[in-house]
């Protein structure tokens, strides 16, 4: 039975797919060619997919540079009632439809609007329905029922030659932009001859030329062209009638793609072997056509692989890519990464990014400081930081030694404070003179001790163009250098000249096939200003030297006969020493707090201990004042008793405020 029932549900959802699906918006035609001028229609079409709808809100968008609405059609429409008048906006390239239909419609294809564009420049454009599009089925609750839109391609052309033939060596394909401000024009009647041609170079790609000759040449250039789409359009005369016109498409692009970062991932100081490379950017003319990368290793090339460098065999060619862009695996060290973003004009931006690929000690620790996540902190900081550390540190283990020291020597020696040895005394004139008990307070004296508390044109061989050059380089980082040439397989020399010596190196590298050269220098340079300049050399000819660059090579490495240490490793032994030397003080601090401390609580328990002797004491000797008092009272000598009897009580006032004192100063030193 159940399995009965699963095949009619499964009957039902293939054969009745419509009962499963939800509205549709589509446009027609959704492709087609149409020439520069030409009125085309689009219609709105909806499929409510067997479902009753009553409203639509219908938003588009078309590219504003390439087409324009003329006007919205709403007169004939499956929509009875429009909530707002149809707007369109054609410097946004934006259409807003509002309708309703009261009682709901069920519709396969229905007609909601027909919308007429002009077509204003050549290209491909796309009419597409925004997010904010709804379709709402008719059942009280306002529901969204749009589940899927189909928008428009269109392939907008020039109309074809109604006039010359046009052709350009510079420039041949209309649709490519190409790098050449220079533009070289030429032209042929279609089987006649002409008496004369006008023609005229604009931004407007039905411009037709005016009635005047511009003679019978049959070529014309044009220099120093802007970037974007020119339009040369031209006419012939013949038996003093005019012909048509004929337009053609001129693209230029000489603008690299616009900046971009590029991120390493995890971190720019990673004990990653294979960190991915992640860029991305934009053009506005011709688009983004490619990337290519290449990583370039900082440290000294070993012996065998000099020779590879110098004829240029080797870290020559970048490798064409796409972001995200995970590394091969890195040995330690330091690494340019060089990503090239290209249009299709062939114009290209290149940015650098260093990384270093460090073991776990050095993860954190670079040229700058430490660095920790999102967060860094310079060396300077850090280290006026923990001098701040140690000297607080220093202050109070310092104090806590001599507390330390004075609790010990107290604890050792029993030896008993000058005022608490007068209290005594004076104690023990009262008790010689008022009866026994004296043992006492001699046993709460010697136990009693006083301490005290402590509280981080022509052709000819051109030098060669550098385009890429190392920057930012330090006595521990090699140099490199790239570029191109004017014809492939070029011997390339490079000279670096070192301001400070005058000293001046030359080495050489070929260009590839595409006429690409890199140059990698094996090792480490000193440190300095430099200039650098190149020449090219094809067989005997050689070409003038190039434009100068100035490189400067900064001092990060202190050297010791072959041996290098780096800045970054002083920085480190130093932050080592200082944090050394922030856990001595505080193992300092811990051992002296812990030992003055445990003398302290013994010292504390025998306060107590003569707190409470004390009290007793005190007890005890009142109790024999009270006694001689009952005793004067009792005498027959009644004036000398009266005269005793008041000294007992000055005497008795006294002892008890002395021996309250002497508690209070106890409980305080505690």
């Amino acid at each position: 039975m159940k399995f009965f029932k699963a095949l009619i549900i499964l009957f039902a959802i293939v054969a009745v797919p419509g009962m499963c699906s939800a509205s549709t918006l589509s446009l027609s035609p959704n492709a087609g060619t149409f020439t520069v001028g030409d009125v085309f229609d689009v219609t709105l079409i909806l499929n409510t997919q067997g479902k009753s709808v009553n409203a639509v809100d219908i938003f588009l968008s078309f590219p504003a540079d390439k087409l324009q609405l003329v006007s919205p059609a709403t007169g004939k429409s499956i929509i009875g009632i429009w909530t707002s008048s149809p707007e369109f906006d054609n410097s946004k390239g934006i259409v807003k439809l509002q309708g309703a239909i009261p009682g709901g419609i069920n519709v396969k294809s229905g007609l909601i609007s027909t919308l007429s564009f002009r077509v204003r420049s050549v290209g491909d454009d796309v009419i597409r329905f925004l997010d904010d599009s709804s379709v709402y089925l008719n059942d009280g609750l306002a529901t969204d029922d749009l589940q899927q839109t189909y928008s428009g391609a269109y392939h907008l052309v020039l109309p074809p030659p109604a006039g010359p033939v046009v052709s350009s060596l510079t420039h041949p394909d209309q649709s490519i932009f190409y790098r050449n401000r220079s533009v070289s024009l030429q032209w042929k009647d279609q089987g006649f001859s002409s008496d004369g041609y006008s023609y005229i170079l604009s931004n407007e790609p039905d411009t037709i030329p005016d009635d005047t000759s511009e003679g019978i040449k049959t070529s014309v250039s044009y220099d120093n062209l802007s970037d974007g789409i020119h339009y040369f359009h031209i006419k012939s005369l013949r038996g003093g009638a005019w012909g048509g016109a004929t337009h053609f498409e001129i693209k230029i692009d000489t603008t690299p793609p616009a900046d971009f970062p590029v991120d390493i991932i995890p971190f720019l100081w990673t004990t990653v072997r294979t960190p991915t490379i992640r860029f991305s950017t934009t053009d506005s003319l011709s688009v983004i056509n490619h990337y290519e990368i290449k990583i370039v290793s900082l440290s000294a090339i070993s012996a065998s692989a000099i020779s590879a460098v110098k004829t240029g065999t080797q870290e020559r060619l970048f490798v064409e890519t796409a972001s995200p862009y995970v590394s091969p695996p890195l040995e330690l060290g330091s690494y340019d990464v060089i990503v090239r973003a290209y249009d299709k004009a062939g114009n290209f931006r290149e940015k650098i990014q260093r990384m270093s690929i460090v073991s776990n000690i050095f993860e954190f620790v670079n040229e700058q400081g430490l660095q920790i996540g999102g967060f860094g902190i310079a060396w300077v900081w850090l280290y006026i930081f923990c001098g701040f550390i140690i000297l607080i540190l220093g202050f109070w283990g310092f104090k806590i030694r001599r507390w330390h020291t004075s609790a010990h020597h107290a604890y050792n020696k029993k030896e008993l404070p000058g005022h608490v040895k007068k209290q005594l005394d004076e104690l023990k004139r009262y008790r010689q003179k008022y009866g026994s008990k004296t043992l006492l307070f001699i046993l709460i004296a010697t136990s009693f001790l006083s301490f005290r508390q402590v509280k981080a044109n022509e052709i000819q061989l051109s030098p060669p163009v550098v385009t890429t050059i190392s920057q930012n380089i330090s006595n521990e980082e090699t140099f490199y250098a790239g570029g191109t040439t004017d014809f492939p397989n070029t011997t390339v020399i490079i000279y670096l000249q070192n301001l400070t010596t005058g000293a001046t190196l030359s080495e050489t590298a070929e260009s590839d096939q595409k006429g690409e050269w890199f140059y990698h220098y094996p090792t480490y340079l000193s440190a300095g200003d430099y200039l650098l300049w190149t020449q090219s050399k094809l067989g005997d000819q050689t070409s003038p030297p190039g434009p100068q660059n100035k490189l400067s090579v900064k001092r990060a490495a202190i050297q010791f006969g072959f041996s290098r240490l780096s800045y970054e490793t002083i920085y480190l032994f130093v932050s080592i020493i200082l944090l050394s030397a922030i856990l001595v003080l505080v193992g300092f601090i811990v051992f002296h707090f812990y030992h003055g401390r445990k003398h302290h609580k013994i010292l504390q328990k025998e306060v107590r201990e003569a707190e409470e002797s004390l009290r007793r004491g005190f007890a005890v000797l009142k109790h024999d004042i009270e006694t001689e008092l009952s005793a004067i009272r009792k005498s027959k000598f009644n004036n000398l008793g009266k005269e005793k009897e008041t000294r007992l009580l000055e005497d008795l006032a006294i002892i008890q405020q002395r021996i309250g004192k002497e508690i209070w100063d106890v409980e305080k030193e505690i």
